[in-house]
Parts: structure tokens; sequence; C-alpha cells
């Protein structure tokens, strides 16, 4: 909550008119709301999963016209120097990256507050580009420098729950996603410099680690066999093909899939749906974009070294059926020569510092 404050408080004060052409279907048209329950928007039947959390959120579209006020001065700059017209009134095209992350442990060290789960999930977004139509073209008049600084990442929603506990993590996004989805379809009207202006948003969900990008596009979790979260590959498939690879994966499709595994219409065994549906076994409820970053790919290159490093001390060529506690002297043996040769430590699991 404190951080959902400092939010409030770093944002524009006062709320700002808006409206949205055509209007949103399930938000109200009420423009003047703050921070509200994160579970509002939330009907529970009696049968449901008990939803113990407590979250806050700002509604999306109010989040977005603060963010947007909050930049005015950038936004009539940026026409300026593109030289545009300062009373151009759209429409203009906002680029907005979603995150959703995990914050591990953030139990009170001390004090008696009320018992609540010890994890939080926090769910941002970060304004990346605002471009207008120019001559057929289309030209940017505002790109965020650093967009992974956490100076343009605004926090949305925040709960007190654990990333792993579905059905919570579900009950409370699925409002803002909602939201999210309806926006899409419909165009902002704001004023900015004393003129109504038109945006429409485009949202990326790039900003998801591997773990929840499996859990909220309804696919196994990161021990699975289809070890990939951007094409259909098996463990065994990308041991052997280590070249040609290419996305083919997407949220249409792993609904798509979700449906076929629910409804099983071919009437096939578990593992064969399964293998049919490769590994799709819950309903996607998030579109993210698939991407990776430097880091993770660091850390896969390292993994992957790590590995051939021991398999090269180890001969594993003249002596493929090595034992457990030859290969495990194999890996002290190359932590020995690290530890020598480049001063790192062996460590529990691969981090960026390591792999680098």
């Amino acid at each position: 909550l404190h951080a959902l404050r400092n939010a409030e408080k770093a944002l524009l004060p006062g709320y700002h008119p808006f409206e949205w052409k055509p209007p949103l279907k399930n938000v109200s048209a009420n423009t003047d709301v703050g921070i509200i329950n994160g579970l509002s928007g939330l009907v529970q039947s009696v049968d449901d999963y008990p939803v113990d959390t407590i979250s806050k959120r700002f509604r999306y579209d109010v989040a977005l016209v603060a963010t947007l006020k909050d930049m005015e001065e950038e936004i009539l700059e940026g026409l300026k120097t593109q030289e545009l017209d300062n009373y151009f009134n759209g429409p203009f095209t906002v680029v907005i990256k979603e995150s959703c992350d995990g914050m591990g442990d953030v139990s009170e060290k001390h004090g008696c507050g009320p018992p609540v789960p010890e994890k939080a999930v926090r769910f941002s977004f970060t304004v990346m580009t605002i471009s207008v139509p120019h001559d057929k073209d289309s030209v940017r008049i505002f790109e965020e420098s650093k967009p992974n600084s956490e100076l343009c990442c605004k926090p949305l929603c925040l709960m007190l729950a654990d990333e792993s506990d579905h059905e919570t993590l579900t009950a409370i996004l699925s409002p803002l996603i909602a939201e999210r989805e309806d926006m899409k379809s419909s165009e902002l009207m704001l004023e900015l410099g004393g003129i109504l202006r038109t945006f429409k948003f485009v949202f990326r969900g790039t900003g998801y680690d591997e773990k929840l990008v499996r859990e909220v596009e309804g696919l196994e979790a990161s021990g699975s066999v289809y070890i990939c979260t951007l094409c259909d590959s098996t463990r065994l498939e990308a041991s052997q093909n280590i070249v040609f690879h290419s996305i083919t994966r997407s949220h249409t499709e792993n609904l798509e899939r979700y449906e076929m595994w629910r409804s099983n219409s071919h009437h096939e065994s578990a593992d064969d749906l399964r293998d049919r549906v490769k590994g799709v076994s819950a309903k996607p409820f998030i579109e993210t974009l698939p991407s990776i970053d430097a880091l993770h790919c660091d850390i896969g290159n390292a993994a992957e070294f790590y590995k051939i490093f021991q398999l090269e001390i180890g001969e594993v060529y003249k002596n493929p059926d090595a034992s457990k506690e030859e290969r495990k002297r194999w890996q002290l043996t190359l932590d020995k020569h690290l530890r020598k040769k480049m001063n790192l430590k062996p460590i529990m699991r691969m981090n960026g510092n390591f792999a680098r």
C-alpha cells in the first residue's frame, strides 16, 4: 500500500476528467477514483476458491490518464521537436509495456500486523513510445530512454499473494485484464495543453519472467518436458536440434489448445491429449509477448557451457556411462578451475554475474 500511496503522490494531484469513445463496457464512467480495493469487481459465489488476500490497485484507465497528464510537457515538447502542430489533436498511439512479477519475501520483520502471506505480486506498466500519424507515416514524439528503470515503471496493482497461487492471481488480475481488453478497442479523449486530444493504446506484455509466462499462458510449470514457452519443442527434440527454432506459440493458439484439452473431443488418453496440446492444460488469461532479455540469454548460455565443460573434463565421449559420483567429481574439478583461474566461487544456482 505504501508503494501505491507514493505512486499516487508522484502522479499529478487531483483527478483529470476524460472520456472513452466508445465507453468501456465493464468500467464506470466515473473518472475521479483513486486507490481501489484490488478485490473490487470480483463476484464471489459460495463454492468459489476463498480469496484471502489484501490487494490495492488503481483503475487501469485512470492510471494511464494520470501518467499521460504527467507527461504533458514531454508530449508537447515532442510535437515541437518534430516540427508538428502544437494543436494537433490525434490520434496519438501510445505503446504500453506491461510487467508483473512476484516480490519474494515481504514479511513483517517485527511488529504485530495482520497475518498475511509473506509474498507480494506487483503488476505495473511503462509508457514506451508515443507516436502520431504524419504524411502517411508515423512519427515518434516520445520514446522512453531508460525503459527498464524503476523511475518510469508505474505500479498498477499490488497484492499480498504468492505468484504461484493461480486462483488468487487470476481472481485479482482478471478485472484488470478485462479493463485492458476494453481499452484496446476504444479511444481515450483527454485534454492536453488545453486541447481535447485522442489516444489509442497498444499493450505489450513483455515484462514477465518465464515462471509467470507459464502460469498466465496456461502452460505446464518449468520442469515440464515442453521446455520452451515460445515453441512446442520437447527437451529431447531441443537437445537434438540446436539450430533451427522459430516462435510458434501464441496466446490465441494457447486458448484453442486449452479448449481442446478441456473438451477432449477426440476422446484420447491423457498422454495423447497432452501431446496434442503440447502441455497447455490451464486457461491462459493474460496475453504475453515472448521475449528474452540479455541477462537470461547470458544465463542460458553459461548454464549450457558449464555443463559442456564438465563433460569435456570427464571425456564423456570415451565414457558415456559414467556414474553419478564420477560426474560430481568432474563438476568439482571445474569449480576448482573456475575458482583458481577466474576467482569465481561455486554457486548453488546460475546467476547473471557468474554467467557473465
